[in-house]
C-alpha cells in the first residue's frame, strides 16, 4: 500500500502560493465555469470534446490547483485508444487569466504527468501548441498516423511516451476507452390530476 501523497505547494514571487490536489466534487462548478471563461462556451463542440463526452476521467487523473481557497486551475486526463495502443488524453489544461503568470499550468502539467507515468500509464496524447508543450517532452514524433474524431491541425496533435515504443506503430483513430459515467435519471415532477 502507498502513503497517500501531499498536494504539491508551488511558492511564486508574485503573492500567495497555490496547492494542487486531487479534483473534489465541490469543484465542478467551478472548474466549468472557468472552462467557459478560458475556452469560450462554445468549448463543447470542439473535437477533443468528443473523446471526453459522457466519459470519466482517468482514477486520480484530474487535478484541480487552488490559490487563496479559489479554484485558479485545472487539468483531466482520459483513458483512449490510440490507433489501437493503450493512451491517455491531456485536457483540457486551463488557468485563471488573472494567474497565468504564475507558473501554475507548468506545474499541472508536470504533476499530471507525473501522476500518471507513477501509475504505470504509457503514453499521452494531446492536442495544443507545440512551443508549449514541447518543454514537457511532447512531439509530433508518433502521431502522424493518428487522428481524432473531428477536424484538427496535424501539428497540434502531441504526445509523449512515458515507455519507449509505446507508441510505435500507432494508426488510425483516437477514440474514448474510459468508463462511461452513470446516466442520470430524470426526475419528473408529479402530473396533476384533473378533479
Amino acid at each position: 500500500m502507498t502513503a497517500p501523497r501531499k498536494p504539491q505547494v508551488a511558492l511564486t514571487s508574485k503573492a500567495a502560493p497555490f496547492v494542487i490536489r486531487a479534483e473534489r466534487a465541490g469543484d465542478v462548478a467551478v472548474r466549468e465555469a472557468l472552462l467557459d471563461a478560458c475556452f469560450g462556451e462554445t468549448r463543447h463542440g470542439r473535437t477533443c470534446q468528443r473523446l471526453r463526452d459522457g466519459r470519466a476521467p482517468a482514477a486520480g487523473l484530474a487535478l484541480s490547483a487552488m490559490r487563496d481557497g479559489k479554484l485558479v486551475g485545472t487539468v483531466r486526463l482520459w483513458h483512449v485508444s490510440a490507433g489501437g495502443r493503450p493512451a491517455l488524453v491531456l485536457g483540457p489544461l486551463a488557468v485563471d487569466p488573472a494567474c497565468r503568470e504564475l507558473g501554475i499550468g507548468a506545474a499541472l502539467m508536470r504533476q499530471a504527468l507525473a501522476a500518471a507515468r507513477a501509475r504505470g500509464h504509457d503514453a499521452v496524447v494531446l492536442l495544443g501548441d507545440a512551443p508549449y508543450y514541447a518543454r514537457f517532452g511532447f512531439s509530433t514524433e508518433k502521431t502522424a498516423e493518428l487522428s481524432l474524431p473531428g477536424p484538427f491541425e496535424r501539428d497540434r496533435l502531441l504526445a509523449i511516451e512515458f515507455t519507449d515504443g509505446a507508441l510505435d506503430g500507432a494508426a488510425g483513430m483516437i477514440v474514448p476507452t474510459g468508463p462511461a459515467l452513470p446516466k442520470r435519471r430524470s426526475v419528473r415532477a408529479p402530473e396533476a390530476h384533473a378533479a
